[in-house]
């Protein structure tokens, strides 16, 4: 969905008042400034942060190098040449870090002071102010040539002869942060600066300036061509680029200014793996913000600026509006920040643009329910949100074109409307028409595509929800809206398409080919690991996410055996453990190696046995100083598509290898519980909706159903009348009066009543749980279990006590009949199973198991007659009756 791009509301509302003013904002970000848990390091106009800073660091890792780090580099220019061609030759990084020679910086940017002037820079490492350093040179050349080259002057009886000299203050650029050197009142690098620009305004000293300086002991008066030029040179000349942890907000104004102090202290505050900031970058913001000369870092033009300083605003921008705005405020400015209630998404920006909604009645209905969940129910990602902004945009386009007033007064709205909605969203469908709300966002890309089944069931779902929401607290009544326009939305039904299928045999051909595996390989250049988490995907059916983020002790050997740990956030498990093969433990044994190295060369040592446990075996490149988030999946899914459009084998997708490992565990023998518990799945339907075999549990479904005891309307409930074992004659005759009968399936079990077997009417109008005449099967277990709760459920409700006695003694027979059917299945080892599967679905009423039928006599021939191939001689037709 096309996102309009909105930052922040000016900071002058027209015709609302001075509601939101500099003065406002200011008094706001110095009141947090001034606070005690604000970090005083950034409350300054010009910031030195140490070298060893947490969150800002600058120096290089190299032990006792005194030169900066480069912005997106643990090392030092010069070391970081050094350590390549190092690595190119087989080297480690801890070897080079023990070995590597430290340097010293090449700009001294923080200067002390001259040994004879207070308050003037030394130049170098002489000790001297370059005015010092010139007479200490000119008083060795004339002793040189009075007493010869060897002899060289008192050095220490020549500090006491000279005079210090007036202090020439700061350096005139308004940006710069440093003390002059010169007495023209500039430091020494913008001086240079100063000369290679050409001299603007032509400032100057007088020709006898060095006599002056030393005998009238006061600043020198500077000439000028033209000192209009000289001062706007020094206003708009920027600080100079820095490496030591300065970063300088002189010249910016009052609220710049703090925005930036608050934001960089604010992002020392985050846990969470934020954007990398280093202080260049910072300064570069700082050096835009005063060339555009604006108020609020609201105020720069975006679209003008270079990609480094534009994301570090984007970046600030949205921590400042949560400073700026209440949540009130952004009801108003038609948006929802998600960090005003404490929810922070993955991957989301935490800002939900609501905006495209116009008329106001429905977008506050839509806020107010967002508001709401997050408050009480905060879900795991944005999604459940897009769904219902999808739906009232849809909506909100439909009556901005069709209804009176643009449907802007709900008053005017009927359920005609709604009902003229529903017709065109499902003409759209039918014709390919594209959504009114306009193009969709699908892989980060807006995409004009149209109107297709799942996106109508996501827009009828989710305005439905709105509206049903509203009608439900009386939020419609109180707007009034019409309850028929509200209920004439029908329900859009399930949201999701077909499942996914298995690989077929030539794409799982394909995709495991050695020669393809290592395409992969040489495709992802950077080594982040493209290659080792396809075979953990295919080895271990995990969901992609659960791989993605691994950590690096996610390996390790239980009684030899190689066991693979993961955390299932989906469904709420954390460190789950599988077995997985020698050869996909072999291959994350040697990414673990990788992944070490790179943490010894972003950090120069090896990690500890608790970062280990943190940091990520797929790390990102980007935004993740402390190694602890894995890659993305937006990045693997694009390595993948483009191995896939490589290899012709149509369209697959990573996901798929989740329900092929599925239907090869039901192949191989497994049940529904196994595919349950190794999937990590929330239960067996889920389990079923990956499966794509049927007919694969049929030996426990035949023994479950061969178990059968006497129901609630026997006179004696619970009576074993079938164990579900081999019987001897003896057995088979005295069970005779039951099993000679043929069955018919019933609610919760089997009718043995001839005559409605035969196909006629029930005399007791279908009261199967009172009639002596049905039985339960192992089978029902679960529906029985199900059937207990909900008895038990009335009961504890009943509020009345000898009401609440009645109704337990009225399913007192029903009890002893599930009791009965427990011990059944438990003597023969099967009450497990029975509880974990539930049979009773409609389509089990037409197999096999239901049409075939034994009598008692005939089954007691077995032991006498051996085996019977009873799948040729007893089967029936599945279109006969069920018998």
């Amino acid at each position: 969905m096309s996102e309009p791009v909105r930052n922040l509301l000016p900071l002058v509302t027209s015709g609302q008042g001075l509601s939101r003013t500099v003065s406002d904002r200011l008094e706001v970000l110095t009141a947090l400034l001034a606070a005690p848990s604000c970090d005083p390091l950034f409350t300054g106009e010009v910031i030195r942060v140490p070298r060893d800073h947490a969150a800002y660091g600058w120096g290089c890792k190299v032990p006792k190098c005194e030169r900066s780090h480069e912005p997106t580099r643990s090392l030092c220019s010069r070391h970081e040449i050094e350590w390549r061609e190092q690595r190119q030759r087989g080297g480690l990084l801890a070897d080079f870090m023990r070995t590597a020679e430290p340097l010293k910086p090449t700009a001294q940017y923080q200067p002390a002071h001259c040994t004879i002037c207070p308050g003037i820079p030394a130049r170098g490492t002489s000790g001297l102010c370059f005015v010092h350093g010139d007479r200490w040179k000119a008083r060795q050349n004339k002793w040189k040539k009075k007493y010869g080259r060897e002899s060289e002057p008192d050095y220490d009886q020549w500090l006491i002869s000279e005079k210090p000299f007036v202090p020439y203050g700061g350096c005139r650029v308004r940006a710069c942060a440093d003390l002059a050197e010169h007495p023209l009142g500039l430091c020494q690098p913008h001086l240079r600066l100063y000369r290679r620009e050409g001299l603007p305004g032509r400032a100057r000293l007088p020709g006898d300036w060095g006599r002056r300086l030393r005998d009238l002991d006061r600043p020198i008066t500077v000439l000028y061509d033209d000192e209009l030029a000289f001062r706007k040179w020094c206003a708009e000349t920027h600080a100079t680029h820095r490496t030591d942890g300065t970063v300088s907000l002189l010249g910016l104004r009052p609220l710049v200014r703090a925005e930036i102090q608050w934001c960089m202290f604010q992002r020392t505050q985050m846990k969470v793996e934020a954007g990398h900031w280093p202080l260049t970058w910072i300064q570069q913001l700082v050096a835009v913000s005063r060339e555009q000369e604006v108020s609020s870092l609201a105020d720069l033009e975006l679209d003008r600026m270079q990609n480094i300083p534009a994301l570090m605003a984007k970046g600030m921008l949205r921590m400042l509006r949560l400073v700026y705005f209440t949540r009130e405020d952004t009801k108003d400015a038609g948006y929802i920040e998600t960090e005003h209630y404490g929810v922070k998404f993955h991957a989301h920006g935490g800002r939900i643009e609501l905006s495209y909604i116009t008329q106001r009645w429905l977008r506050d209905l839509l806020w107010d329910q967002m508001a709401n969940r997050l408050l009480t129910n905060p879900p795991r990602s944005g999604q459940p949100f897009d769904s219902l902004r999808r739906g009232c945009s849809e909506l909100s386009a439909f009556l901005e074109v069709r209804a009176p007033d643009g449907g802007h007064d709900p008053r005017l709205l009927d359920g005609t409307h709604m009902v003229d909605f529903v017709k065109d969203q499902r003409h759209r469908l039918a014709n390919g028409l594209l959504p009114l709300a306009g193009a969709l966002r699908r892989r980060g890309e807006l995409e004009d595509a149209p109107v297709s089944k799942t996106l109508l069931s996501t827009v009828f779902n989710g305005t439905r929800r709105v509206l049903r929401a509203a009608l439900e607290n009386g939020d419609s009544q109180l707007i009034g809206l019409d309850r028929a326009f509200i209920i004439a939305l029908p329900s859009g039904g399930a949201s999701k398409g077909g499942r996914r299928r298995p690989f077929t045999d030539e794409a799982a051909k394909a995709l495991a080919d050695e020669a393809n595996l290592a395409a992969l390989d040489a495709q992802d250049v950077e080594d982040r690991g493209a290659r080792d988490i396809w075979e953990a995907l295919i080895v271990t059916g995990r969901r992609c996410n659960e791989v993605l983020k691994l950590r690096l002790e996610c390996i390790g050997r239980l009684g030899g055996l190689p066991m693979f740990w993961y955390d299932a956030t989906k469904v709420g498990n954390y460190d789950e453990a599988i077995r997985i093969s020698e050869r996909l433990y072999q291959r994350i044994k040697a990414r673990q190696a990788r992944t070490v190295d790179r943490f010894l060369e972003r950090e120069g040592r090896v990690p500890t046995g608790e970062e280990r446990r943190k940091i990520a075996l797929f790390p990102a490149r980007n935004s993740n100083r402390n190694h602890l988030k894995g890659i993305s999946y937006g990045w693997f899914n694009t390595q993948f598509r483009e191995w896939i459009d490589g290899l012709d084998i149509g369209r697959v997708v990573s996901h798929q290898a989740r329900h092929t490992l599925a239907t090869n565990l039901l192949k191989a023998g497994a049940n529904l519980t196994h595919v349950k518990r190794y999937l990590g799945q929330v239960s067996e339907a889920m389990a079923e909706h990956y499966v794509h075999l049927a007919n694969t549990d049929q030996k426990l479904e035949d023994a479950l159903n061969a178990i059968w005891v006497t129901g609630p309307g026997a006179l004696e409930p619970g009576v074993v009348l079938s164990g579900g074992e081999p019987m001897s004659r003896e057995q088979a005759e005295a069970m005779m009066i039951d099993l000679t009968r043929k069955s018919t399936p019933a609610e919760g079990g089997f009718c043995t009543f001839q005559a409605v077997v035969d196909g006629g009417a029930c005399p007791w109008k279908l009261d199967c749980h009172n009639c002596d005449k049905f039985v339960m099967s192992g089978a029902d277990l679960v529906y029985w279990h199900r059937k207990r709760e909900h008895w038990r459920m009335l009961a504890e409700r009943a509020g009345n006590p000898e009401v609440t006695d009645y109704l337990h003694q009225l399913f007192e027979p029903t009890a002893r009949a599930i009791d009965g059917l427990e011990k059944a299945l438990a003597g023969v080892g099967l009450l497990d199973e029975a509880l974990a599967l539930d049979l009773r679905r409609p389509q089990d009423y037409f197999g096999r198991v239901w049409a075939t039928a034994f009598r008692a006599n005939e089954l007691a021939q077995h032991e006498d007659h051996g085996d019977i191939d009873f799948d040729d001689e007893y089967s029936t037709d599945e279109n006969e009756d069920l018998s």
